[in-house]
C-alpha cells in the first residue's frame, strides 16, 4: 500500500482520489506515522425487487391521507 505524508495528500487530493476510485488503498502519514488509510467505498449489495416492492406495499398501508382524496388533491393543484 502507497504511503503518503499530510502535506503531499492536501496538496494532490485530487489525484489521490482518482487513484483510490480505481481500487488503490493509500496510506496517509504524518511525520511518518500513519494516520489515516484511503480505500475504496464498498457498494451496497442491491436488495432484490421483490424486497423492495414489499417495502413500499408495507409503507403504502401505514400512510394514509386522512380524510384527504388524493383525486381531490390532484385536482385542486391544477386550479
Amino acid at each position: 500500500m502507497p504511503t503518503v505524508g499530510a502535506y503531499q495528500a492536501k496538496t494532490n487530493f485530487s489525484e489521490l482520489v482518482d487513484r483510490v476510485q480505481k481500487g488503490e488503498r493509500i496510506t496517509i502519514t504524518r511525520y511518518g506515522e500513519p494516520v489515516a488509510v484511503l480505500v475504496p467505498v464498498e457498494s451496497a449489495p442491491a436488495a432484490p425487487l421483490s424486497e423492495v416492492i414489499q417495502e413500499i406495499k408495507a409503507l403504502r398501508k401505514k400512510s394514509n391521507l386522512g380524510d384527504l382524496d388524493l383525486r381531490d388533491m390532484i385536482e385542486e393543484g391544477r386550479a
